[in-house]
């Protein structure tokens, strides 16, 4: 069963045609001869639909229900996944998944949002939107990482970190902010992947990486569409123009130098084939890690200070002459 968005009803007018005549007539010429024109008809609008996404269309493809997850990459792309849990201080948040794991012939550190499939399983996994005993525990994984010397990879999906009364009684801004500050100094190779949304310093708290990664329909912002509609225009709906303004889908985020790589989705997304989607991030991540692992400490950390110095810097004209 495929969850069709909005914009997509023209294609599933066109499936569920299809459907209806394969199971009626599949022996008649006339029926076979119909379905290959709407098999034609299909790829032809499925290719002129997704080449002109707006960013409020490719917000709603990253935050698709069946799309890959953490954990679903890490089962295609990993063996032996070790998951470890707890901050050791509180407790342990499901909205945070990680542990040790085989990636391509090497042992490394994985850690991601999880976001849940199901409304159960969304609920126990906080809908991805992580406590500080979240934060605290990816902060736990990485020293470890660092202390064995293990790559670290991360992948982003989560609307923003969890607001809620308890989380901020528990420290969540210095949670975030301790998460950024280690990230920064950290002597492995990082690599982090943006899978669905990337959002706030929910986000961000995973993703001090030395190479930051989008999916081709994946976005990453400070604020979501909505929350900036909200504060700009008192008005939620206007999220659509928010999202257009926001400049939060990957190719705005390449040419802003936010981000190192796209990697192309499948005709759909990538839950419309997960296991194509995996293997095409398997390879982009394999020759990332391999290039950060040819390079010494030092010089991986001076990269990663200058990756982020970089970020944002305005050039200010000379005052006119007097």
């Amino acid at each position: 069963m495929r969850d069709y968005l909005e914009f997509e009803q023209p294609i599933r007018e066109i499936e569920e045609r299809i459907e209806k005549l394969t199971g009626a007539g599949a022996a008649r010429g006339s029926v076979q001869d119909e379905i290959r024109k709407l098999k034609a008809r299909l790829a032809q609008t499925e290719l002129e639909l997704y080449s002109r996404l707006t960013p409020w269309q490719r917000t709603q493809l990253a935050r698709h229900a069946l799309r890959p997850s953490v954990l679903d990459y890490v089962a295609a792309m990993c063996r032996d996944f070790v998951e470890l849990h707890g901050d050791r201080a509180f407790g342990d948040d499901r909205a945070i998944v990680g542990g040790l794991a085989r990636f391509n012939g090497r042992s490394v550190m994985v850690i991601g949002h999880q976001k849940g499939k199901t409304l159960k399983e969304r609920m126990q996994r906080n809908f991805g939107m992580p406590n500080p005993e979240g934060y605290r525990k990816a902060l736990r994984l990485m020293k470890l990482a660092e202390k064995f010397r293990r790559p670290l990879l991360t992948f982003i999906d989560t609307p923003g970190a969890y607001p809620g009364i308890g989380a901020e009684e528990r420290g969540q801004a210095e949670a975030i902010a301790r998460n950024l500050l280690v990230m920064a100094g950290l002597k492995v190779p990082i690599v982090s992947v943006v899978i669905g949304e990337g959002g706030s310093g929910g986000a961000l708290a995973l993703a001090v990486a030395d190479r930051v990664l989008m999916l081709e329909h994946a976005i990453y912002s400070v604020i979501s569409p909505e929350g900036c509609a909200a504060i700009l225009w008192n008005n939620p709906a206007k999220a659509p123009e928010a999202a257009a303004a926001l400049k939060m889908t990957a190719h705005d985020l390449l040419n802003l130098g936010v981000i190192d790589e796209v990697i192309p989705e499948p005709v759909g997304g990538a839950h419309r084939d997960p296991h194509g989607m995996a293997e095409r991030a398997s390879k982009v991540l394999s020759t990332h890690l391999s290039q950060l692992e040819e390079l010494p400490v030092a010089e991986l950390l001076a990269r990663r200070t200058e990756k982020y110095r970089r970020m944002g810097a305005v050039a200010v004209p000379p005052p006119p002459a007097s």
